[in-house]
């Protein structure tokens, strides 16, 4: 007895609906007088098929899916449509000639599948990237956690086609900007190649890559940052901007050899992260009152201490933003400008244009004010010395371990110890710690080591006063949809600072030790950065653990100071 499959019988059924339908767009061709095609058995150019958008398409039933020259062919289920005339007008309009035909909603299908492909972005010109609205919107609403960013990675990869690597570095870029990363790495292994995101200063594993997917991303990173594609055996720099609603996101791209392929490191340069009033620093009161007078003197020279991405241009920008009047010039000196300021000359260095150098020419320019990015060498470090000597309020940054360490640090480069006192009105340190997420946060009693961690710090702590009336609870990360289940969701600075006064001036003068130096500083009545941090855990801003991920809670010297 003959069994029936009923497999076979439904694909035969399907083979059957497909011809009845080609066979009724050929009729319809004939109606119409519009030329038939089946398009299941052809190509369809992406670069025609980016003319329509894909919501558009599929509403008007039409795909653009070959172009030559000023030539556009264009497929439709019903060319007498009003919606579809209305976007073949506006074909027209940008100068195409348009050849219509008629397809079957199958060939419809198999064009608008590789919308999946195509790459939203132009290169408008030379290191300059620009992604469409309409992608960014997408992107937005789509990456809204890391797992989503590895979905649509991992759907685009595996295929050698230019379009699609272009699309794969969209992706990567349009994660990065709506989680907010700060930083991409792509570093080889000899398994793959492992891409993590810095997301609120942590390094967060996306996913891997595997090596020949990766070989096409690092070439077309650096066509876009203008880098040599044929060394690789040295380190390279270059930079892209990223062009998305108006605002231009600058991209520093940073390539090294490695044992199996070139690492590269993104940093993402966005203006929006870096616009934050100084209110929104994490100041204490009193902090927040002395950082507003300090600025507001006519000169000396305001320091700012800590490790790259502690947050110390920020907390620059948002002194410049305070202080910025239409009757005070400001001259900025940076590498590279990462916000830009109406009303505010700003200068970026390069090879041939020094921190040094731009600082001796920015002299010339009569400025009220001058922002250093960075005091790198002995050079820049005495012409700004001088500088704030000399009637400038001066602002910049320098790499110390803390407040402490920016006298010591100075005198080391150089600096004559004796002209410290007149030049130096205030010198702080800072760290990023991140937040804790509002939505999910759970309360814990302080008890055990974590209480052993937290009493030394509130002992002797200055201006008791402000503390938390409920001391015995503080809050540990739990995670939830609204900080993609890390717990965390943005900063927050933990600050310290040393204000130049009498004492202060004797003791740099006679010692280099940072001990003395902090001795000396206890009659002004600041909390230390530790102390700073634990206030924020007794409010639950931030975790005990994450405080002491950035923080040496258990520095002796600053515990005997502090005593």
């Amino acid at each position: 007895m003959a069994q029936f499959n009923e497999k076979k019988q439904e694909e035969r059924l399907e083979e059957l609906r497909k011809r009845e339908e080609e066979q009724l767009a050929e009729m319809l061709s004939q109606k119409y007088n519009v030329e038939y095609v089946d398009l299941t058995k052809k190509s369809i150019d992406t670069d025609a098929l980016r003319f329509i958008t894909e919501s558009e398409a599929r509403a008007s039933e039409m795909a653009a899916f070959k172009k030559i020259n000023r030539k556009l062919f264009v497929a439709m289920r019903s060319p007498e449509r009003p919606d579809a005339l209305a976007t073949l007008q506006k074909l027209k309009g940008l100068g195409y000639d348009i050849e219509r035909y008629i397809v079957s909603r199958a060939s419809l299908e198999h064009a608008w599948d590789r919308y999946h492909d195509i790459s939203y972005a132009t290169e408008t010109e030379a290191g300059i990237l620009t992604l469409s609205n309409e992608i960014i919107q997408q992107m937005l609403q789509k990456l809204k956690a890391l797992e989503d960013v590895r979905a649509e990675i991992q759907a685009h990869s595996g295929s050698r086609d230019v379009h699609r690597i272009s699309r794969i570095l969209e992706i990567i870029m349009g994660g990065a900007l709506s989680l907010g990363a700060s930083d991409i790495h792509l570093e080889p292994e000899e398994e793959g190649v492992r891409m993590r995101y810095r997301l609120d200063g942590v390094l967060i594993e996306v996913l891997m890559f595997d090596a020949p997917t990766y070989a096409l991303i690092s070439s077309r990173i650096k066509l876009l940052s203008g880098l040599k594609l044929n060394i690789k055996n040295a380190a390279q720099d270059g930079r892209f901007s990223i062009q998305v609603n108006e605002k231009e996101i600058e991209i520093r791209t940073s390539i090294l050899p490695g044992a199996y392929a070139e690492t590269i490191v993104m940093r993402v340069l966005d203006p929006a992260t870096i616009a934050l009033p100084m209110e929104a620093l994490g100041f204490d009161t009193y902090l927040m009152q002395i950082f507003k007078q300090e600025i507001s003197k006519p000169n000396g020279m305001i320091l700012n201490t800590g490790p790259t991405g502690s947050g110390k241009t920020t907390t620059l920008y948002a002194f410049l933003r305070q202080v910025h009047r239409p009757e005070v010039k400001i001259v900025t000196i940076e590498d590279p400008i990462e916000y830009h300021l109406p009303g505010i000359v700003q200068t970026q260095v390069s090879k041939d244009y020094t921190f040094a150098e731009g600082l001796r020419s920015t002299l010339r320019q009569d400025p009220d004010i001058i922002m250093v990015g960075e005091i790198r060498d002995a050079e820049v470090a005495s012409t700004a010395i001088h500088a704030s000597l000399t009637g400038h309020l001066v602002f910049s940054t320098l790499h110390t371990n803390d407040a402490a360490g920016t006298f010591p640090r100075l005198i080391d480069m150089g600096v004559n110890a004796d002209i410290l006192g007149a030049a130096i009105t205030t010198s702080m340190a800072q760290r990023l710690v991140r937040r804790l997420c509002s939505a999910c946060r759970e309360a814990r009693p302080i008890a055990g080591d974590d209480a052993k961690v937290l009493e030394p710090l509130l002992k002797n702590i200055p201006h008791p006063e402000s503390l938390p009336e409920n001391r015995d609870t503080m809050w540990i990360p739990k995670g939830c949809d609204k900080c993609g289940g890390l717990g965390y969701k943005g900063r927050i600075g933990v600050v310290e600072a040393v204000l130049m006064d009498r004492e202060i001036e004797q003791c740099v003068r006679t010692t280099s030790s940072e001990r003395e130096i902090w001795k000396a500083a206890r009659h002004q009545n600041i909390r230390r950065m530790s102390q700073d941090g634990a206030v924020k855990v007794l409010r639950g801003v931030t975790s005990l653990e994450e405080l002491s991920r950035v923080v040496d809670l258990h520095d002796e010297v600053m515990l005997e100071i502090i005593a």
